[in-house]
């Protein structure tokens, strides 16, 4: 199991992940359409299909589900999706599988709060399961379908590197890789790729061949420089507003130095270099959803809502968040009010498991 670091959807009250992901809920909702056209032409049910009309069970896993109530609305538009597909087959009634969800998050992930507030009318028994998707979470071709939105760009841990004072990644005065130094860039892309092969390999042993496995991630438009990217620029903003802070004297430059997001943007072209070294995946699906224009005040909230635990864990409880927070948000009024979207896309990717012969 990898040491993943405690990157939690950890806000509270007003700014509990439940009220402020609005902006990874648009992405789900956009994606419906390519959730709908993947399953319909790549998922293989003949293994569902038996003489008896004893029904075969569908197990769909969504990694990275928080505390809801987006997993529920992807989990839906999934087993939707699944149920049109047998339909379509002439498989009605007692020939529809059982469906059997397991949401799963890291253990400090608040599993009381997703489990009160399951829909009531749902057509799956649900589970949790407790862990970090860089290592192995399900017995071997256990699962059909996973489903994994805004979580994958979260790695395992900060790259050593940049944390290291007598490195040239070192990231004195950053807290990311967006503005930063080659050096920064390339232990954050290395760590990045080792990640997504963990997260692959324990993946090609739990799903079932034939099986499939969709992501939904931020990721860095093609022919846009890693500077430019509009999430990175998110973080490179929430960087200079700690900055901001030490030149106030609320916070020491040493605590800015020692502070690193861990998360990386791959584009289509990493992310398929991963996939074809992996090799037991095919690539059947590759799509953006356009984003639209942030409002600076929900953006803020929603960072908030992620990044609160890490930050009162690295800055101390008495922290203040809600200066923080201000500051970035004029800097988004300041920053976006040129909003371009070519440099701000989130990525679809569908891949199939393959025959292991």
């Amino acid at each position: 199991m990898s040491n993943q670091p405690e990157y939690r959807m950890s806000g509270s009250g007003n700014y509990s992940y439940s009220r402020n992901s609005g902006f990874q809920r648009t992405a789900i909702e956009a994606a419906k359409g390519l959730i709908n056209k993947a399953i319909s032409e790549n998922l293989e049910i003949s293994n569902f299909v038996s003489s008896s009309n004893s029904p075969k069970t569908f197990r769909l896993a969504d990694l990275g589900c928080s505390e809801g109530p987006n997993t529920f609305l992807a989990v839906q538009n999934i087993v939707d999706a699944v149920e049109l597909k047998f339909k379509h087959h002439g498989l009605l009634g007692p020939q529809l599988p059982d469906f059997h969800v397991f949401f799963s998050d890291i253990s400090s992930n608040d599993f009381n709060k997703l489990f009160t507030s399951l829909p009531p009318e749902r057509k799956y028994y649900a589970t949790g399961v407790p862990g970090s998707f860089h290592g192995r979470l399900f017995p071997s071709a256990s699962l059909n379908f996973v489903h994994s939105s805004y979580s994958v760009q979260m790695l395992s841990r900060v790259p050593k590197e940049v944390e290291d004072r007598n490195s040239p990644a070192w990231n004195k005065g950053r807290i990311h890789y967006g503005n930063a130094s080659d050096e920064t860039f390339k232990a954050y892309e290395a760590q990045c790729l080792k990640d997504m092969e963990s997260f692959l390999d324990a993946r090609a042993h739990e799903v079932v061949h034939g099986g499939l496995v969709a992501l939904i991630l931020p990721g860095c438009p093609i022919g846009i420089p890693y500077s430019q990217v509009f999430f990175n620029k998110t973080l490179e903003l929430l960087g200079s507003c700690l900055m901001d802070m030490v030149k106030k004297g609320i916070i020491s430059e040493e605590k800015v130095d020692s502070f690193n997001i861990p998360t990386f943007f791959p584009s289509m072209q990493q992310l398929e270099a991963v996939v074809k070294r992996n090799g037991c995946f095919s690539i059947e699906m590759v799509d953006t959803i356009p984003q639209l224009k942030p409002q600076p005040k929900a953006l803020s909230s929603t960072m908030r809502s992620g990044m609160e635990g890490i930050i009162k864990k690295h800055f101390g409880d008495e922290f203040d968040l809600d200066m923080l927070f201000d500051l970035l948000s004029k800097k988004f009024e300041e920053s976006f009010s040129n909003f371009d979207p070519e440099k701000a896309v989130t990525l679809f990717v569908l891949l199939k498991r393959k025959d292991s012969n």
